[in-house]
């Protein structure tokens, strides 16, 4: 299992930069990392772990190594992005299509339940890997 320096310093190098870089943005002091790197301290408080995780885009468990999230395929992708589309068409084909109080939704509207969706078939996909995924194939 890696440790959280670990982690922070794989996403840093995955996004192309520096951990000093990630302290200034955040507003964090250098030492922040530094102190987690050499083991005087062994975690961050919720709040700098929360902003980590915003920064990049994951969940603190993510940021932890407790979430072990399965990425994606790319058949992965495709299977939602085809069960995405067979929703929606049978949600716009229904008796009266997509309508929001006795009238049809706007695009905007639209796009927020097309993400919304989106979301939940990738979490649901990302539970099923790790819930079926054998231990010894697992990270």
């Amino acid at each position: 299992m890696a440790s959280l320096y670990e982690n922070i310093q794989r996403l840093c190098q995955q996004a192309g930069i520096t951990g000093g870089k990630l302290c200034s943005e955040l507003g964090f002091s250098r030492s922040t990392l530094s102190d987690l790197k050499a083991g005087r301290v062994i975690s961050l408080s919720s709040a700098k772990l929360q902003k980590i995780a915003e920064y990049f885009g994951v969940s603190v468990d993510t940021l932890l190594g407790t979430g072990a999230e399965q990425a994606l395929t790319s058949r992965d992708e495709r299977d939602i992005s085809r069960k995405l589309q067979e929703t929606l068409q049978q949600l716009e084909c229904g008796q009266d299509g997509l309508m929001f109080d006795g009238e049809p939704i706007d695009d905007e509207t639209r796009e927020l339940l097309y993400l919304s969706l989106k979301n939940s078939l990738e979490l649901s996909k990302r539970i099923a890997k790790k819930k079926y995924t054998p231990k010894k194939y697992r990270d």
